[in-house]
């Protein structure tokens, strides 16, 4: 309906549909009515009072009223829509049972490759590796929603000193252990291995033997044992994406960026777009961006000339419209480096390489530490929030033969959407008992909205006929929700910002629980509206969840 009335507006004024959108507003009162343009921008372009305005564009815009408008006023500088309620209550059931729903194709044609996750091997996939996967996986498919078509890119440190540690720690102190293929126990060994260093500077002499023997590849038994670990490293991820309803299209790691890492460095010295001293490295001052170096004076690579060989290895696996990389936002600063040097090296995606990054995930003091009380292991994290979720299950008596099921759908939610609900950049602080409340902003709170529309779906009887008699104000608000998510989706995708998505679900559940506490479903006058309603709330809340990678429950 906003985009209906924005081409309305658009005909009289030189301003696009999508601006137009953007300024249109739902006044605080239904008797004001249930859209308001502002006048006050286009008083310069003009040269007239916005009240002037306001006052001409109504008496032209009355003229050509579509059959959903039941009437156009203005008040002050603000001109007001009327809504013929029961068009809209016919349109939005109708829209909501298409297919394409919440589409609006401002992708379509468009290829984007995203970058996310990035754990290391032999390393603890933590918190801070949850976020970023959630808010690339829900990314990818606001991406896909709106007509793109998506790769999702995965890329690993599996070298370096961390690896030199690990191999160190295993074949010392490990040996007679089996390699798994599980984050808990590959975590575990790194841990130990950085406290025996603590205690003991003498072995880290054994570990830079190690490591230069890892970089040769000259010494087998090493270098099989690398090969070996890093496959179970990438295993123990398995099972973690898979709880997480997440996928990747291609995986890069560290190690194959080594030699191209090094030749990018030279090509861009030969150019004289970088700079050498002891080190190869760009300079990049005059852009406030510091000096960033590629190789060190001995000739390795380091992680600034591997990205910018990453770059173009994406390229060409992929050419796209589009190149993201959702990071950390520790790592800022690196990426602004990286896109700059792109820019002056002329690579040829270069006005299409971006990045977004997100803040760090903390807890309430005491909550929760990790065992080396540095990163809170994934298996740790989700393993008590698991269990918070399941004995909220058990006090509200909703146990069973799945409970654990549930549960584990309830802890995922809760866990993404407070990952989610919140912009990207800010520093979030997780607290498992307020994240899994059933009642206020929450993934379980969403999750139980939705299955208690399907339950009312579920109990109805009979198929009563539609009969729209007399909307309520509960009725027309969850309407005009419901007729918002198009809108919403669109913004979410032109800003990056999933939380636009969860914001809305929060919203829309709030008014779906308002009518349903207000307006009786089965066995009104009305139950074959009101179940039509419902379902399309159901259909509504069960897609944007969907783009936030949250799996809805049918039954709590």
């Amino acid at each position: 309906m906003k985009n209906k009335i924005a081409k309305l507006i658009a005909k009289e004024i030189k301003l696009s549909v999508v601006e137009i959108e953007n300024l249109i507003e739902i006044p605080p009162m239904f008797e004001m009515g249930d859209f308001a343009f502002p006048c006050f921008g286009l008083a310069k372009s003009l040269k007239k009072n916005p009240l002037i305005i306001a006052e001409d564009l109504v008496k032209k815009i009355r003229k050509k009223l579509p059959r959903e408008i039941s009437n156009v006023d203005f008040k002050g500088a603000y001109i007001n829509f009327f809504i013929d309620k029961k068009i809209l209550a016919e349109d939005v059931l109708a829209k909501v049972k298409k297919k394409n729903f919440g589409e609006n194709n401002l992708g379509k044609g468009k290829k984007i490759v995203i970058e996310f996750s990035q754990p290391n091997t032999h390393k603890a996939f933590h918190v801070g590796h949850i976020r970023g996967t959630s808010l690339g996986e829900s990314l990818a498919r606001i991406f896909e929603i709106e007509g793109n078509k998506v790769v999702r890119v995965n890329y690993s440190g599996d070298t370096g000193m961390h690896i030199a540690k690990w191999i160190w720690c295993y074949r010392k102190y490990h040996a007679k252990e089996k390699l798994k293929g599980d984050e808990t126990w590959i975590a575990g060994i790194y841990v130990d291995a950085v406290k025996r260093l603590e205690n003991n500077e003498n072995f880290q002499k054994e570990v830079d033997e190690i490591n230069r023997k890892i970089e040769s590849k000259k010494d087998k038994e090493i270098n099989d044992l690398w090969e070996k670990t890093r496959v179970a490293s990438i295993q123990s991820w398995d099972k973690i994406y898979s709880e997480l309803g997440v996928r990747f299209d291609k995986h890069y790691f560290e190690s194959e960026f080594d030699n191209g890492g090094k030749k990018v460095a030279e090509d861009l010295l030969k150019k004289n777009i970088a700079k050498k001293d002891d080190a190869i490295f760009m300079n990049l001052k005059k852009y406030n961006l510091g000096v960033w170096v590629l190789l060190r004076r001995d000739g390795t690579v380091l992680y600034s000339a591997k990205d910018i060989a990453l770059a173009y290895k994406k390229v060409k696996d992929f050419f796209a419209d589009r190149y993201l990389v959702v990071v950390g936002d520790e790592q800022k600063m690196h990426f602004e480096q990286l896109v700059k040097t792109l820019e002056l090296a002329k690579f040829p995606k270069s006005k299409v390489c971006a990045f977004l990054t997100f803040g760090m995930v903390r807890f309430p003091e005491g909550k929760m530490s990790s065992r080396n009380g540095q990163n809170v292991l994934y298996s740790d994290f989700s393993s008590e929030v698991f269990n918070v979720a399941k004995e909220g299950l058990e006090a509200r008596s909703c146990g069973g033969k799945d409970i654990d099921e549930r549960a584990s759908k309830i802890a995922i939610a809760a866990i993404k959407y407070s990952m989610l609900k919140q912009d990207p950049k800010r520093v979030m602080i997780f607290d498992s008992k307020k994240a899994l409340a059933f009642e206020g902003d929450t993934g379980p709170y969403l999750l139980y909205s939705y299955a208690r529309a399907s339950s009312i779906v579920r109990k109805a009887k009979s198929k009563k006929i539609v009969k729209i008699i007399d909307l309520k104000n509960p009725e027309i608000k969850l309407l005009k929700k419901i007729d918002g998510f198009e809108d919403v989706v669109a913004r979410a995708y032109e800003n990056l910002a999933p939380n636009l998505i969860a914001n809305y679900c929060f919203e829309l559940a709030q008014m779906f629980n308002e009518f349903y506490h207000s307006c009786p479903v089965l066995g009104s006058d009305e139950e074959g509206f009101r179940l039509k309603l419902v379902d399309a709330f159901r259909v509504t809340l069960g897609k944007g969840l969907s783009l936030l990678g949250i799996e809805t429950i049918e039954e709590m």
